[in-house]
């Protein structure tokens, strides 16, 4: 069910906080030691919804609006005395002294925290293989990965573990995720959710968002987690971009140039079908041309690892994270850091390498102008159309193990990657299926929106989406 449909039934009774989290935690206990989604399930969430079933009895209707929902919270995301170990044997003994900006609004507006998902160590990943406590696989066909690095969230919701999750996406880790799952997968214009409370990857790239059954909540959720926080200085107030009046009619934009290399044939016959019926519903198709925005991937893993180099040299054994001894400092550094993962060392080495002296301005300082070029470019496009849309992955979730090479994997986040390079908020909503070795597979639609356009794109999230469920 979704939280809307949840709420209703608490409200009159016929279905309490208690008995959901029953039935939800049956489900955690039969589907999930073979996908894996969960590091932790919280204890205290029992009498939570305990509490929350009395409470609704007393004030019914007046309750807040999230009273009684399970969510389940990505491992990257500090919930004050539970274990965040951001999937990394770095962290894995760390207990949060504080509650992120968003799970304190959260627990104001009643949200039940069933546990925490797994991820991608870090959030560095595409797929949430590189989780030092074991992949998450994908519900759909558990011999597929579910997606990265919010994996363990978004195959949360897709085994009906939860009605939705809280992910982080710093190049398409809610969005790509929801597509391989089969859920929607939401990320705002940066700043418009505090990231306080977030292990930081990349500071300028990071949003929090949510993975749902439905756009309607996932609505709900981030008109909740938004608005402006005193211990994040990056958040926006609701003034900061001009109002986006909701349209009868909108105008797509389809960056073709770009959808041709390396997309699924069933994902591009999926998205035709898509825009087809967008065709069938009265709004306008126009194709346009991104040349910069193509750019996006090269110019992102240039900027996102020096970013993580910076935000995890504090990480050393000394000031942060696990201490592993030796015969001296350096060994007790050397020692320490050799906790990381693979996938994380990769970003470190690359981070700092186009960070050095001699190749700050022949790589990172590019990137950065690159990023100031997208934009501009995606601001002058806005003129003419609504949304910009495309695939939000070129193929359906990969088997486990198949993406090896690193240059592959990162080319999953192609069309997800230039959304946070500019700030834009989008949203990937399940688009269709496609057949895969026997198996049918979600695959999802990504649309993008101007900066501050989220209402645009829950009007026609739940137009296209919610109102055909």
């Amino acid at each position: 069910m979704t939280i809307s449909e949840l709420r209703k039934k608490f409200i009159t009774g016929e279905y309490t906080p208690f008995q959901a989290w029953q039935d939800f935690k049956s489900v955690i206990e039969e589907k999930d030691g073979e996908v894996h989604a969960f590091l932790e399930v919280f204890a205290d969430a029992e009498e939570q919804s305990k509490e929350a079933t009395e409470r609704f009895k007393k004030e019914g209707a007046e309750t807040p609006l999230l009273l009684g929902i399970p969510l389940a919270i990505k491992n990257n995301i500090l919930i004050k005395d539970k274990k965040t170990t951001a999937s990394s044997r770095v962290l894995e003994n760390y207990v949060a002294s504080y509650d992120a900006t968003i799970i304190k609004k959260l627990k104001e507006a009643g949200a039940i925290f069933v546990g925490s998902t797994n991820m991608d160590e870090f959030a560095m990943g595409s797929s949430t293989e590189n989780s030092a406590f074991g992949p998450t696989k994908n519900p759909h066909d558990t011999s597929r990965v579910p997606g990265g690095s919010s994996g363990g969230s978004a195959a949360s919701v897709a085994m009906s573990a939860v009605p939705a999750a809280i992910g982080t996406d710093t190049g398409g880790s809610v969005r790509q995720p929801a597509s391989y799952c089969g859920v929607v997968g939401f990320k705002p214009t940066y700043g418009a959710v505090s990231r306080y409370g977030l292990i930081a990857m990349g500071s300028s790239l990071d949003q929090a968002g949510s993975l749902t059954n439905s756009v309607e909540d996932s609505e709900l959720l981030h008109n909740i987690m938004s608005g402006t926080d005193k211990n994040d200085m990056t958040t926006i107030s609701d003034d900061t971009y001009p109002e986006v009046e909701v349209k009868e009619k909108y105008t797509f934009g389809i960056p073709r140039g770009f959808l041709t290399d390396g997309v699924d044939k069933g994902v591009m016959d999926a998205f035709n079908q898509h825009v087809e019926n967008l065709k069938t519903d009265g709004h306008k198709i126009v194709d346009i041309e991104l040349p910069m925005f193509e750019k996006g991937l090269a110019a992102y893993y240039v900027v996102m690892p020096a970013e993580v180099s910076s935000n995890l040299a504090r990480f050393d054994g000394m000031r942060y994270g696990t201490r592993v001894e030796g015969k001296d400092l350096l060994a007790e550094y050397l020692n320490s850091r050799a906790l990381f993962g693979d996938e994380v060392k990769r970003r470190i080495l690359l981070g700092t390498y186009v960070l050095s002296a001699g190749y700050y301005d022949a790589y990172y300082g590019k990137a950065e102008a690159t990023r100031v070029l997208m934009r501009e470019e995606l601001n002058e496009k806005f003129k003419n159309v609504d949304f910009i849309i495309t695939p939000t992955a070129p193929t359906p979730a990969f088997k486990l193990g198949e993406k090896a090479n690193p240059l592959s994997m990162y080319r999953q986040d192609i069309f997800t990657v230039p959304v946070n390079l500019t700030g834009v908020p989008a949203i990937s909503i399940p688009m269709g299926r496609v057949e895969e070795d026997g198996k049918s597979l979600p695959v999802g639609v990504q649309y993008i929106a101007p900066h501050g356009g989220e209402a645009w794109l829950f009007d026609i999230g739940k137009r296209i989406y919610d109102n055909k469920l």
